[in-house]
């Protein structure tokens, strides 16, 4: 077996152990019986002659599964000091606790109310201040509106996070984030003593200095762009979804292209993979990989850099490699190779991270289907490029959409033909409104000139949307 084979069998075996752990929960004495098992195997492997490699390569394989749920368990059940102090009542009160910390998230806003992420650094009760690093969900209202880096002191009580419904595990959606706690309402002060190292002073300065330029930038959208245009543009660039009109909403939906307005894996590998076959028109495909490159960062500081658009540009920086070098040892080597790297950092990306997945399968798509789709439709004009990115658009539509059915507990008829008709020019919709938002941010009615040409191919997409969603019932 090539050794490029044995590495792929052993990220596939890690990659299976976080996936077991993640529906079946295994116990320490569990983990203990498995790890004895796959020690044997590989030690009586060492003393036979006859099949020993694959005895050893089976023990190996095993061992490495065993890590995967390990990893999978000390990250779910890793101790929170926070969560040491939830829940407690005395004298039939919560027990209150004062929190140091800071912003670590654009706030979410809807209505009146906000949920901020709150890093806290101390933790001061009634007797004591410990030192702690984590985050914590706090509920407040719009009003007064913080910001990231903003530092505060909060007291309030703290509670563990319940489920409220029977198909969403909201205490996982919050522990993939590194939340295990939450506070409603409580108490806020500004503080200005907030002790910090420099490294993570450095991390909350640059992480100010992105989302000044994003609302910047949304800013620029908004004045180069008119509704509901923008909102769309902004939906499908920043993740921005709290301007688009409702109706809107409803459309999108019905037609099952509801993932276009949320920015994901998707979205990152298309732009990739369009703005490098655009650019393979000016520079070498070389230069070209490394500019589209930067635009990939470019535009994931835009969005915020979130995690998971972090992974998905990672994966799409994977994949304009292939294209843009021509070659790829082992494709699927590569993917597997990023995504078990991001599944290490966080085990529950796997099965309880949609973005992520969405990015994985996208790329699978456009790295297996899309050669087999141009292969079979060759005799086809390319008609420009509008060829290549019609197939693309629907390789990896194709390898995403059992996972939207599955998300979004639906199929629409009219899924296939809108998707066909607008997911192919949602490259140049994120292409052209990105320029046109730069362009405003440097001279606005440059911005408003791009942005002409932004608006008529959101226009389009808008009503060939609108058009599907009015034939169903």
């Amino acid at each position: 077996m090539h050794k490029s084979q044995v590495l792929f069998y052993l990220l596939l075996a890690f990659i299976g152990g976080v996936f077991v752990a993640s529906f079946l929960p295994v116990s320490q004495t569990w983990i203990l019986v498995l790890l004895i098992v796959a020690i044997s195997l590989i030690a009586i492997s060492g003393y036979q002659r006859t099949y020993s490699k694959k005895g050893l390569l089976a023990g190996v394989l095993f061992l490495v599964f065993i890590f995967g749920i390990i990893r999978f368990n000390s990250f779910n059940f890793s101790n929170s000091i926070l969560n040491q102090f939830a829940d407690i009542e005395v004298g039939g009160k919560g027990l209150a606790v004062q929190l140091n910390g800071y912003v670590d998230e654009e706030p979410n806003t809807n209505g009146d109310k906000a949920q901020l992420v709150f890093r806290a650094k101390e933790l001061i009760v009634p007797d004591r201040t410990l030192m702690v690093d984590e985050r914590m969900l706090m509920h407040t209202n719009t009003f007064p509106k913080y910001k990231f880096g903003d530092e505060l002191s909060v007291s309030g009580v703290l509670k563990t996070p319940k489920n409220f419904a029977e198909d969403f595990n909201y205490i996982t959606y919050l522990k993939k984030q590194n939340i295990r706690t939450t506070m409603s309402f409580p108490k806020i002060m500004g503080t200005d003593d907030l002790d910090i190292d420099f490294w993570e002073r450095g991390r909350v300065d640059l992480y100010k200095k992105i989302f000044g330029l994003k609302n910047e930038f949304e800013s620029a959208v908004n004045k180069s762009i008119s509704e509901p245009n923008a909102s769309f543009l902004n939906g499908i660039l920043l993740g921005s979804r709290q301007n688009i009109p409702e109706e809107m909403k409803e459309a999108f939906n019905k037609t099952g292209t509801t993932h276009i307005l949320a920015i994901s894996g998707y979205n990152i590998m298309i732009i990739s993979w369009a703005l490098l076959s655009l650019l393979v028109y000016f520079f070498k495909r070389r230069s070209a990989f490394w500019v589209s490159v930067a635009v990939v960062i470019l535009f994931t500081i835009l969005t915020g850099a979130s995690a998971s658009v972090v992974r998905a540009s990672i994966m799409g920086i994977i994949l304009s490699f292939a294209q843009g070098y021509g070659r790829l040892y082992d494709p699927k080597n590569s993917v597997i190779l990023a995504g078990a790297a991001m599944i290490w950092i966080n085990p529950f990306a796997l099965v309880f991270d949609i973005g992520f997945q969405l990015s994985f399968l996208a790329v699978l798509g456009l790295l297996f289907v899309y050669p087999f789709l141009d292969n079979k439709f060759r005799k086809i004009p390319e008609l420009g490029k509008l060829k290549e990115l019609t197939l693309m658009t629907i390789s990896a539509q194709l390898a995403v959409a059992p996972l939207l059915i599955y998300y979004f507990n639906q199929f629409s008829l009219v899924s296939l033909p809108a998707n066909i008709l607008v997911l192919p020019f949602v490259p140049f919709a994120m292409i052209i409104g990105f320029m046109s938002g730069l362009g405003g941010m440097i001279f606005l009615p440059l911005g408003q000139i791009i942005g002409w040409f932004a608006w008529a191919v959101i226009t389009y997409q808008i009503k060939v949307i609108e058009f599907f969603a009015s034939l169903t019932l």
